[in-house]
């Protein structure tokens, strides 16, 4: 990539995925000027000041496409930390200490080519602060709801404020509102895998919940919601919830009425998948990992029938769950959805451009004018079941490589 003398810088890629289509006539040249793509042009074409990018002069590439999104994540979790008394004694460490986990968990992140995170929730401000930080380091977002809301006394405190009455749920939107990208709402409990159920139902009632929504969109906050489970999902629906998050034991109906209302589902199947996989952790039972894997089978098939019914998925791999590392986890995630039978394409804009247009991001593909966040990689993903090597990091302050210290999985 070199300067000329217009001050636009040029990168030839050979393809590109702009967020919602492959690009495959390349090679394409992407000029770059300010932090933003003044133009994409193909062989022959020529760019602002009449620039032409040749075979010589400028740096080539093998693929090019957005920087990747993680819409559900923990950052003040370690998804290393697999010992659950550990996991319970980080959950207590200090605010400086979950600071720093947090802190290395954005740089993993940022190693994979991840340029925009949503934490989904803490109670001791970590995410707010990472924002703060985040605006001062160019090609990094983070979306930060401070903490989850939850009913008092119920699943979610690790993450969340509860509150006891209609009042103070009511009251607890209006204060995060001020402050929070999005507003987290615990509805339901986790997924028992012995008794293959939803471990507690709705957390508030349908009244409670509406108003809860129905506050947070006066304020513009989209709603997110933690549930799973047919009672949890149907309340989530009618209350009109922006997303459905993990949504285990999600119904044909429910999706068919979360693509006719515009609802995106972020199916977090990574976490499922690592206590399927690693059983020993836990020590599961025989008999409880038959139960994971008809768990994790039938969220994969929903998974299929919401793409074919136009679902918004998302990609969100609930990173700080056990055994779901930071940035590593976004792309098993995606790799889980490929089997579940998405398209690349599909696959890739549901880590791309789908959270991005869900958020109302001005930008959410490449395209001349949009900000030069983007990752390169020395193979394209549309070549092979894995994710390509070599990749690096732009960021939108003068499109600035960072090199990944080691290659993606």
């Amino acid at each position: 990539m070199t300067d000329t003398a217009a001050g636009t810088r040029i990168l030839v890629a050979r393809r590109y995925f702009c967020g919602r289509r492959f690009h495959d006539e390349g090679p394409y040249a992407f000029h770059l000027r300010g932090g933003r793509i003044a133009a994409i042009t193909g062989p022959g074409e020529p760019g602002p000041g009449g620039i032409v990018a040749g075979a010589e002069g400028h740096e080539a590439v093998a693929f090019l496409m957005p920087g990747l999104v993680e819409a559900h994540c923990h950052l003040f979790l370690d998804g290393a930390v697999l010992d659950r008394a550990a996991r319970g004694a980080g959950r207590r460490d200090e605010p400086d200490g979950m600071l720093a986990v947090a802190r290395a968990n954005v740089r993993l992140a940022r190693a994979q080519g991840i340029t925009l995170i949503r934490d989904a929730g803490d109670r001791h401000g970590i995410n707010h602060r990472l924002r703060a930080r985040s605006q001062a380091e160019p090609g990094l977002v983070i979306r930060s709801p401070g903490p989850a809301i939850c009913r008092q006394g119920a699943y979610g405190k690790f993450m969340g404020t509860g509150v006891a009455t209609r009042e103070e749920a009511f009251a607890a939107v209006e204060r995060l509102a001020a402050e929070a990208d999005d507003i987290k709402i615990i509805l339901t409990g986790i997924v028992d895998f012995e008794r293959m159920a939803v471990s507690a139902g709705p957390q508030f009632d349908a009244a409670t919940l509406q108003g809860m929504v129905e506050r947070a969109h006066h304020h513009g906050r989209p709603v997110f919601v933690h549930c799973s489970g047919v009672e949890g999902i149907e309340a989530a629906i009618a209350a009109g919830v922006d997303s459905i998050e993990h949504g285990y034991f999600m119904t044909s109906a429910a999706l068919k009425a979360m693509a006719e209302r515009g609802i995106a589902w972020v199916p977090t199947l990574a976490p499922v998948h690592f206590q399927w996989a690693h059983p020993e952790v836990a020590g599961w039972p025989a008999q409880v990992v038959v139960n994971i894997r008809r768990i994790l089978d039938a969220q994969l098939a929903q998974v299929a029938l919401a793409d074919e019914l136009g679902v918004r998925l998302i990609a969100g791999s609930d990173a700080g769950s056990p055994g779901v590392v930071h940035g590593q986890g976004l792309l098993d995630e995606l790799a889980l959805l490929r089997g579940a039978g998405l398209s690349l394409p599909g696959v890739l804009a549901a880590a791309t451009s789908a959270p991005r247009e869900h958020w109302g991001c001005a930008w959410p593909e490449l395209r001349p004018g949009s900000p030069a966040e983007f990752v390169t990689l020395e193979t394209s993903p549309f070549e092979g079941a894995h994710w390509g090597t070599g990749l690096r990091v732009f960021t939108p302050m003068a499109a600035t490589p960072e090199a990944n210290p080691g290659s993606p999985a």
